[in-house]
């Protein structure tokens, strides 16, 4: 029997030139990097330069995926875009995104789920492309967090970084079985009553500015694992495979011992772990991409590996996608 899959054709990242390290942190806020590593593993992140938006991270990464996967961008006629900061309050920065392209056709948008918009954004192109209202998607995660950080607060300004990574995504018809490529199965979640644990204490309706990120770190911390777990283990019901089945496991990068806690309670393989938050800290909706890049980069992604992609951001809002190269 022939099912529509939507194909993963390639991807691609971006990172702002100046980068921030643990070190030059000390000379900012009260914190030292052995601090910062040994809660978080981060090392090092990547700040935007005066005058670089979200949008202009969002198309380099938008270039760089078309290139990897070899699709011009007038063959794309669907962009979406994960982001908690865009560029205006309106438009969406996707159309941003979609005239820097040069594409006057298609449609474009935004989808706000913060760390989770990555997966809620492939999630949603999946279903456009698998409802045939698109055949070839540009999916982006882009964010420039270090616009609504509070350069004071030691506790949430060492976490966060910029960045962006996108991928291409296209509807082909295919074998309806688990051995085809594509996306096999998507899981989203949210839980609005966790809302004051991870926010921004601004917007154009409340305080008429953008405000600043808020959290509460051991509650966060205390929520992940278990959120993360159900997702996953949502997948594999739905999939009939487990975490030895899996080739790669590319998680949110917030926080390496939330990644590490995860992966052992769910018996997945320390070297099918994806870590990339030492060298760019929490991007937010860009560290799915950023880190799954990372490894297509490198050329150890194989065509028929299974990648689970799993991500936690406020809300709650958490999710997965599971799918085969």
């Amino acid at each position: 029997m022939k099912a529509l899959r939507s194909v993963f054709l390639g991807c691609g990242s971006y990172l702002p030139e100046k980068a921030l390290t643990n070190q030059q942190l000390t000379e900012i806020v009260d914190t030292s990097d052995e601090w910062i590593v040994q809660r978080t593993g981060i090392k090092n992140r990547h700040i935007a330069a005066e005058g670089e938006f979200t949008s202009h991270l969002a198309v380099n990464a938008a270039k760089a995926a078309l290139e990897n996967a070899g699709v011009d961008a007038q063959d794309i006629d669907l962009i979406i875009l994960a982001t908690s900061t865009p560029d205006n309050t309106f438009p969406a920065t996707a159309v941003a995104v979609q005239a820097e392209l040069g594409i006057n056709h298609g449609f474009a948008f935004d989808v706000q789920a913060v760390c989770s918009g990555f997966v809620y954004a492939v999630t949603t192109a999946d279903a456009y492309l698998r409802g045939g209202l698109a055949k070839r998607a540009l999916v982006i995660g882009a964010e420039t967090f270090s616009r609504i950080l509070d350069w004071e607060d030691r506790t949430t300004c060492v976490l966060f970084g910029d960045g962006a990574g996108a991928v291409v995504m296209e509807a082909q018809e295919g074998e309806a079985s688990a051995e085809a490529s594509g996306v096999l199965t998507c899981h989203l979640r949210s839980d609005g009553r966790h809302k004051e644990k991870l926010y921004v204490d601004g917007g154009p309706s409340t305080t008429q500015t953008a405000g600043h990120l808020r959290m509460q770190g051991r509650e966060v911390f205390k929520h992940a694992v278990g959120m993360v777990t159900d997702v996953i283990e949502a997948a594999f019901d739905a999939t009939g495979t487990t975490a030895e089945d899996l080739d790669w496991f590319v998680p949110h990068q917030a926080n390496q011992r939330i990644i590490d806690a995860s992966a052992k309670k769910l018996g997945i393989a320390p070297e099918k772990v994806v870590k990339t938050v030492s060298e760019h800290g929490n991007t937010s909706a860009a560290s799915i991409p950023l880190a799954l890049d990372s490894i297509v980069k490198a050329g150890k992604v194989k065509k028929g590996d299974l990648i689970m992609l799993e991500a936690m951001g406020g809300g709650f809002t958490w999710g997965s996608v599971l799918l085969k190269w």
